[in-house]
């Protein structure tokens, strides 16, 4: 643990707690190495109370030079592992939450048992959230769903079809009879965008219930287990989860409902041996 590390940690987490277990030392062990920095900086860094901590007008300026340094030692041990014959260093990647959930698990099951050495730093989230962070979070792939615009590389990596789930329900048409609840969950606004124009093309008023969840997940249990339909990305179900009708989304012109999920990233970063192995594993699972 780096004194940056852990000034980044607790500017994070603003609380000792949850800092002392990412970083994996006691409370007392971490209040006294947070002393100690402070005294060498001659300044207070963070505010101690009940409620947590919170940074000083000092402490601001001196998270940002350290997260400042943080990027600058990633980026020197980036080069560094280029020049080196063994595929290494850190793989920075932010991925849509329903990719991060579905996907990616299995992928890199395969890629850190190929690439042991390469240190692995993941966020999930919205795409729209993912997108706009990229260049400032210095991310090396983003994995995002949609069809974003981006400069850089972009490749396609899937594309899964919307899928009508329920216990009952068995035709599309069988929605304006049913008293059954729309179960729906938070996403970002181009998936709810194709949603709501697929419905207005099929129906002429909204669904009369609705439950709205904060995880896909969430949301597909309550419809595998009957208490309402659900409209899934198809990534989202599996052969286990049976018992169930699973309807595609057919546009008007008898068209299927689907999304696509692209990889980007800038082709400076491809030049990184890490990156360029995640790519390579990517094309051959395409095979």
């Amino acid at each position: 643990m780096t004194e940056y590390e852990m000034l980044s940690i607790l500017a994070e987490e603003l609380n000792m707690r949850k800092a002392a277990e990412r970083l994996y030392v006691t409370q007392p062990a971490l209040s006294q190495r947070l002393r100690t920095i402070e005294r060498e900086w001659g300044t207070q860094i963070f505010l101690r109370s009940k409620r947590g901590l919170a940074l000083t007008p000092a402490g601001e300026k001196i998270i940002a030079y350290v997260n400042r340094m943080i990027r600058e030692q990633e980026k020197v041990r980036d080069e560094i592992s280029f020049l080196k014959a063994e595929v290494s260093g850190t793989l920075k990647l932010a991925a849509a939450s329903i990719i991060g959930q579905y996907w990616l698990p299995k992928f890199l099951k395969q890629y850190v048992e190929r690439y042991p050495n390469v240190k692995i730093s993941l966020i999930t989230g919205w795409s729209s959230e993912i997108l706009h962070q990229f260049d400032e979070e210095h991310f090396h792939i983003g994995i995002i769903r949609g069809n974003p615009e981006w400069k850089g590389m972009k490749k396609r990596l899937l594309t899964d079809e919307l899928v009508l789930v329920d216990t009952t329900i068995q035709s599309i048409s069988a929605l304006k009879s049913t008293d059954k609840p729309f179960i729906q969950f938070k996403s970002d606004s181009t998936y709810y965008r194709e949603i709501q124009s697929w419905w207005h093309e099929h129906f002429i008023s909204p669904p009369e219930r609705t439950i709205v969840v904060d995880q896909i997940e969430t949301c597909k249990q309550m419809a595998l287990n009957g208490i309402g339909y659900a409209i899934l990305p198809s990534i989202s179900l599996t052969e286990n989860d049976r018992d169930i009708y699973k309807i595609p989304l057919m546009t008007k012109r008898k068209e299927r409902v689907s999304r696509d999920t692209w990889i980007i990233s800038h082709e400076s970063y491809t030049r990184l041996k890490q990156v360029e192995a995640f790519l390579n594993l990517v094309s051959e699972m395409e095979k």
